[in-house]
């Protein structure tokens, strides 16, 4: 078991299954992600090669991994983002994919004499990218999106993009519809694989094991105080609930500008996991679920409404005073 505060092991997810990563330019199958990876779901085996500097030869080395270890989920960050788009017919995750990297490493001096930022199973040390590699990435990148527009594809591909990357900026033209900003920078750390990739590691085997876990609904009104700021321990409640339920944010403000505010808000405070988990909704009463979290009613509008469809948990009532007494509640009923 890990030590490190931030992570946190998924045994079950995964489980029994395989997961292919693909590096980044100039690192290895021994980088930090993989560590992360193997770390937090120890029930996976994680197939991690060292990819050939010339981009055809790695291209060609994935393809046949692929086609050996059948993986059930390919994870690609930056370069490695780049080259998992393009091995169609798995379910995807490409972080920061470097989809234009011969522009890239033109841009940011990755030419010349190059250091590996991670040992490699051959002991090389260092490579050069002279004018004919560049020349070679350019082609290889030229063969992104070949299958796109396929619709089998369109969900099995997920592109994470940090809000603070300040070395690839590929989102406008990825074309998938599963496009998700994330709270990080280039580079994967703890945190950003905790809070932005897992929750899509989790998303992809509930679908691929057809798992339905029971439905909770959370009143965004009961995210934010008053003056704004975050209720304390509002996120703390969510990182626990999304480990075992289907989590979906509600709110009623219907006019454009409040829908947009309320996105912007989730993406700042909630992060990924309120991506595609959003729902606009004039009579919350009618929501088919298994709990609906909401303020008192009277904090949440004036008369009377309906029974909702769920079993309702009133924020600020007696019972529930707190969002840690939110925690306390569903800790005992252990996802059920």
């Amino acid at each position: 078991m890990t030590n490190n505060p931030y992570i946190k092991q998924f045994p079950e997810l995964f489980d029994g299954k395989k997961i292919m990563y693909v590096h980044g330019f100039g690192s290895s199958g021994q980088s930090g992600t993989v560590t992360r990876i193997r770390t937090v779901l120890p029930g996976a085996t994680v197939v991690a090669p060292d990819l050939p500097i010339h981009p055809g030869d790695a291209i060609d080395l994935l393809l046949s991994l692929c086609q050996r270890e059948q993986p059930d989920l390919i994870i690609g960050t930056s370069m490695g983002g780049m080259y998992a788009e393009q091995l169609y017919g798995y379910d995807r995750i490409l972080i920061n994919p470097a989809f234009r990297i011969a522009d890239t490493m033109q841009e940011h001096g990755l030419t010349g004499k190059q250091q590996f930022f991670s040992p490699r199973q051959d002991g090389v040390q260092e490579f050069y990218v002279d004018k004919a590699l560049v020349k070679e990435y350019r082609a290889v990148s030229e063969q992104n999106f070949a299958h796109a527009g396929e619709p089998d594809e369109q969900h099995r591909v997920y592109g994470l993009f940090g809000d603070n990357d300040d070395l690839v900026d590929t989102k406008g033209i990825f074309p998938y519809r599963q496009s998700i900003s994330f709270h990080g920078e280039h580079r994967m750390n703890d945190h950003s694989f905790m809070q932005s990739v897992v929750p899509v590691i989790r998303w992809i085997d509930d679908r691929q094991e057809h798992r339905e876990r029971p439905i909770v609904y959370i009143g965004t009104e009961t995210l934010w105080q008053a003056d704004g700021q975050v209720r304390p321990s509002a996120q703390k409640a969510v990182r626990m609930l999304i480990e075992h339920y289907q989590v979906f944010f509600v709110s009623f403000d219907m006019t454009g500008k409040g829908i947009m505010q309320l996105k912007e808000r989730l993406t700042g405070h909630i992060g990924v996991p309120a991506w595609g988990h959003t729902i606009i909704a004039d009579q919350r009463h009618l929501l088919y679920g298994d709990y609906l979290i909401q303020a008192t009613c009277g904090a949440r509008w004036p008369g009377k409404e309906p029974e909702p469809m769920a079993t309702p948990i009133e924020l600020g009532s007696d019972e529930f005073k707190t969002w840690d007494s939110v925690i306390e509640y569903f800790g005992r009923l252990g996802g059920q």
